[in-house]
């Protein structure tokens, strides 16, 4: 009986936060208030393509004392240490002593506001939090989307009817999700990604992080 195996595959991890409308809107008015500071709380250095229609924050944002702040680290730090310790099998005592280096940020992103494809060098896990996910216009099924690029660049070398077709997860096409508030996605660093022009009104608004992982103190 012939079987069928992925050879190869990448992790993504998603979770959802219930009964987040509260703290969604905390943190929305809490960074468009830090957004009308000016550069005060900008990154000062962007290198991934962007427009005027994007605003990025400092890297810093889950060292902010603010409780919204801390509560949504609290979740993430709670998803993303179950996501590491089932694919590298951990037992929980060795999982709660790792140690976490992370940066994270926040964008707020307005009509035809756009992230360039990239990824995130220096670090094993990223993460998206949606916050806010903007009043879509009608038929722009593309908006906003989260689009991770299929690694399997080689897929690409011959494409027939042998091939084309082929359904999850070994299709050669990218994946793409449309963010909703409370929604958590987590994936390798390495992994290439952008996020689609948005069309709509009002604010698309999103925490990301990196992180790295240091193996318990005496472990």
């Amino acid at each position: 009986m012939l079987q069928i195996k992925p050879g190869f595959a990448v992790p993504l991890g998603f979770s959802r936060l219930e009964g987040s409308s509260a703290l969604n809107e905390a943190l929305r008015s809490l960074f468009l208030a830090r957004e009308k500071e000016g550069p005060r709380w900008a990154n000062p250095n962007p290198y991934t393509h962007r427009n005027k229609a994007l605003y990025e924050s400092h890297f810093d944002l889950f060292k902010w004392p603010d409780a919204p702040v801390q509560h949504l680290k609290a979740f993430c730090w709670n998803q993303l240490l179950e996501l590491v310790g089932r694919l590298n099998g951990y037992q929980p005592g060795y999982l709660q002593g790792l140690r976490i280096g992370a940066d994270a940020w926040f964008h707020i992103t307005r009509r035809g506001g756009q992230f360039g494809i990239h990824n995130h060098p220096m670090a094993s896990w990223s993460g998206v939090y949606c916050v806010a996910g903007g009043d879509h216009d009608e038929g722009r099924d593309d908006s906003g989307l989260l689009t991770f690029i299929n690694p399997f660049i080689m897929t690409t070398m011959f494409v027939d009817a042998g091939t084309a077709q082929m359904q999850e997860p070994y299709s050669i096409n990218s994946r793409s999700y449309r963010l909703e508030p409370g929604m958590l996605v987590m994936f390798p660093s390495w992994l290439l990604h952008e996020v689609k022009p948005f069309h709509g009104e009002g604010e698309r608004i999103t925490v990301a992080f990196n992180t790295w992982f240091y193996p318990p103190q005496g472990g």
